[in-house]
């Protein structure tokens, strides 16, 4: 038993570095294979889930499987020898992969910094390889945006007959994203190409007292989320024409010559002491010359 017991230990050693030269035997083989193969794109959500799938031939039976990551860094997440599943490896997976029957790997949760290249090298029974390379896009969920609308009112006090509106849409703290625009009521988006701006976070409208319970919704979407936030441009219309109320052309009207004004008057106020001090001395010197000319004897 004592021998038995010795010999247990001194093939254990043994066996892990026979396991540690195959893996690295089958990396090295991976770097002479032709080109591999590149998969679809896959998408996931911060603090969510994504499985990443390995795509098999027809007849292909996988023996041995190898996730790595590939960037920012390589990094070996998962592996599969001799019918058991690896994942324990010291990578920013640890604790987060998961390796499944049919070598599809799991990660989650989800972090921002996750996004890169990962690829799997898969071996049969045979000893033919295959690579395949996915890429994973982490996004973050997308917020309620913003809609501001601008309208250009007319001089005249009495609500106008049309109103042209501007609609602003924006998502704070996001970026990868599309903007759609809807007129509700409509079974279609109802509104012409055109009156797009800004890669559609603009539109232009044009409204009418028929228009007034007319609705506009935006919906700001990624390829995991999408929110909408809806509004009334004709209340704002009505809004700008009230009296009393004024409009941002009747705002810039004002605002920018009483700036150009003050700002004319504080150069002024700097000039001008420079100015009258200057003369002041020349009169003096003027005053003192004589009296230096003409000394009392």
């Amino acid at each position: 038993m004592f021998w038995i017991g010795v010999v247990e230990r001194a093939c254990w050693p043994l066996w892990r570095r026979m396991a540690t030269w195959c893996l690295w035997s089958l990396l090295l083989w991976e770097a002479l294979l032709p080109a591999a193969v590149h998969g679809a794109q896959v998408h996931g959500q911060v603090g969510g889930s994504v499985l990443l799938a390995a795509e098999c031939p027809p007849g292909f039976q996988v023996r041995e499987a190898i996730w790595r990551s590939l960037w920012p860094s390589e990094e070996l997440v998962a592996t599969f020898f001799r019918g058991a599943p690896e994942t324990l490896y010291h990578s920013r997976f640890l604790g987060r992969a998961q390796l499944h029957k049919n070598l599809s790997l799991a990660l989650q949760p989800l972090e921002s910094g996750d996004s890169g290249n990962f690829s799997v090298l898969l071996v049969d029974t045979g000893g033919r390889a295959r690579t395949q390379i996915l890429q994973l896009k982490v996004h973050d969920a997308v917020p309620r945006p913003v809609v501001q609308v601008f309208i250009a009112v007319s001089g005249d006090a009495q609500p106008p007959k049309t109103c042209q509106a501007l609609l602003s849409c924006w998502a704070p703290n996001i970026s990868d994203i599309t903007y759609s625009w809807r007129r509700e009521g409509t079974t279609d988006f109802g509104i012409e190409p055109s009156s797009f701006f800004t890669d559609g976070q603009v539109l232009k409208v044009s409204l009418g007292p028929g228009d007034k319970s007319v609705a506009y919704s935006c919906t700001v979407s990624n390829p995991v989320s999408r929110d909408v936030a809806t509004v009334t441009p004709w209340e704002s219309c009505h809004h700008e024409a009230a009296p009393g109320k004024t409009s941002y052309k009747d705002v810039v009207l004002v605002v920018v010559p009483v700036a150009l004004l003050l700002t004319l008057a504080g150069l002024l106020s700097v000039w001008h002491p420079c100015y009258s001090g200057k003369k002041q001395k020349d009169i003096c010197t003027d005053r003192v010359a004589p009296e230096t000319e003409n000394p009392l004897v």
